[in-house]
């Protein structure tokens, strides 16, 4: 009698086919081996990665118009989301700050930098200038007034977040003003928008395999595998650094709310893996929305405080730029008082902030630090240069589960959280009624691209 249980051949190839865990895994596995193996051929894979980044940023701007338009106009309370705004400020600005204090302890008690004996003679600032293009991180003043935007359709084609999500404040409290009776049908319209780029992002989702094979392909035949070792000290410190910061979002996720921040992480898994394939959280922030709605968080917060967390709360990029400034001052010989440190911290707290987005916005964060300290020669950023890609997948990671954390945070305080419901979808449990439901908008969507396992449903959005 023939045996039911498929062959392991059969089940990988199911795996391979209805899991994107595992076709992005298998991408990032080859990537590796064809950039070691193939380093010429591997830098011809570069339009792979950057055609899907593009794809994924045509779509970004418009869902997080539509999704904040919707939540306003379904929480029915503009001062509900002005309170949502500022309590997703403060806590930006918290854990930025505690990340940045972090990474200089880190840096003083470990001084990765000491010993290197380089000398500031020898290096030039014009490596830095190409890795920047010769640009500038915007003042104060330009930040806040580049967040007003000129013209309703430019901010979508220019993909300026903050000003995509000025608009549709504007829209949403339009629609709340004149009431369901005078505009009837925009609100449905926005909603059905909302459903087809969710559908469009399902199509977009399908590719991503391919450009994680290009993007690690382009990353290990340009670098090699070499630099980890002459800067593995760095290395190891920025990722430790950057585990104790997660562990610290942990504590802080499961007071604040009661949820398990590595069960959220192995509910995305997939998306943390795709925004590690591409060094881009820009890559995984439609699904990552999506998910958080169907985590039980409302639609007005994860509108509101995901895309804003994108521009104002880079913790992993705080983490780096306080170990980098004290790394290639310690390289130079150049000992910094707790008052010249004190200093960076409240640089960095400002230029941090106007980064996303920008290219090179490390370099140009560091080199304004290096400038404000007087101390610190500006073409010692460049000792940073052969290591800065390595660092993307700390960044990524941290960036992300800190934005995420922020939305179940603010939502919790807000009480704009199914607490119950986030809770049943961490476990992965089954909720019978809502597989009608799920079940559609999936057959809108296209592949999710996970397994599930045998008596589990998904939950629907």
């Amino acid at each position: 009698m023939p045996s039911s249980v498929p062959s392991a051949p059969r089940r990988v190839a199911r795996i391979l086919r209805t899991s994107l865990f595992a076709q992005v895994l298998c991408a990032l596995v080859l990537g590796i081996a064809v950039g070691k193996l193939w380093p010429g051929f591997a830098a011809d894979l570069q339009p792979l990665g950057d055609g899907f980044t593009r794809l994924i940023k045509t779509i970004i701007s418009p869902l997080v118009f539509c999704v904040v338009v919707v939540g306003i106009a379904k929480a029915g309370d503009l001062k509900a989301f002005g309170r949502i705004g500022l309590k997703a400020l403060i806590w930006f600005e918290a854990a930025s700050t505690l990340a940045l204090i972090i990474g200089l302890l880190a840096a003083n008690v470990v001084q990765p930098g000491s010993g290197m004996h380089v000398d500031p003679s020898t290096l030039s600032t014009k490596a830095v200038d190409a890795k920047t293009g010769g640009g500038s991180l915007p003042s104060t003043t330009e930040f806040v007034l580049n967040a007003l935007p000129t013209s309703f359709i430019g901010a979508f084609a220019e993909n300026e977040l903050l000003q995509v999500l000025i608009l549709a404040c504007l829209v949403g409290a339009a629609l709340l003003h004149l009431g369901h009776t005078k505009v009837p049908k925009v609100l449905p319209a926005i909603e059905q928008a909302q459903e087809i780029i969710f559908a469009i992002v399902g199509f977009v989702m399908r590719l991503a395999p391919i450009a994680v094979f290009g993007a690690m392909a382009v990353l290990i035949g340009q670098y090699g595998l070499g630099v980890i070792e002459t800067y593995a000290k760095l290395i190891i410190l920025c990722y430790v650094a950057a585990a104790l910061f997660i562990a610290l979002l942990a504590v802080a996720l499961r007071v604040v709310t009661g949820l398990s921040l590595w069960r959220f992480l192995r509910y995305i898994r997939e998306e943390m893996l795709l925004a590690l394939g591409t060094a881009s959280t820009e890559s995984v922030m439609p699904r990552v929305m999506q998910k958080l709605r169907r985590a039980g968080a409302r639609d007005d917060a994860v509108g509101l405080v995901l895309p804003t967390g994108y521009s104002f709360n880079l913790d992993g990029a705080s983490l780096y730029l306080s170990i980098g400034t004290l790394f290639i001052a310690q390289a130079v010989g150049v000992d910094l008082s707790l008052g010249q440190q004190i200093t960076v911290v409240l640089v960095l707290m400002l230029t941090s902030k106007g980064m996303a987005g920008i290219p090179g916005s490390a370099f140009l964060a560091l080199s304004a630090t290096a400038s404000s300290l007087g101390a610190i020669p500006a073409g010692a950023v460049a000792l940073l240069l052969g290591v800065d890609r390595i660092m993307d997948s700390m960044r990524v990671v941290t960036n992300l589960l800190g934005n995420c954390v922020a939305v179940f945070a603010v939502s919790r305080w807000e009480g704009a959280l199914d607490l119950d419901r986030a809770k049943r979808v961490l476990r992965g449990e089954v909720v019978a009624e809502e597989v009608v439901a799920d079940e559609e908008t999936e057959g809108a969507e296209g592949t999710e691209g996970t397994s599930v396992p045998e008596g589990k449903v998904p939950v629907a959005p």
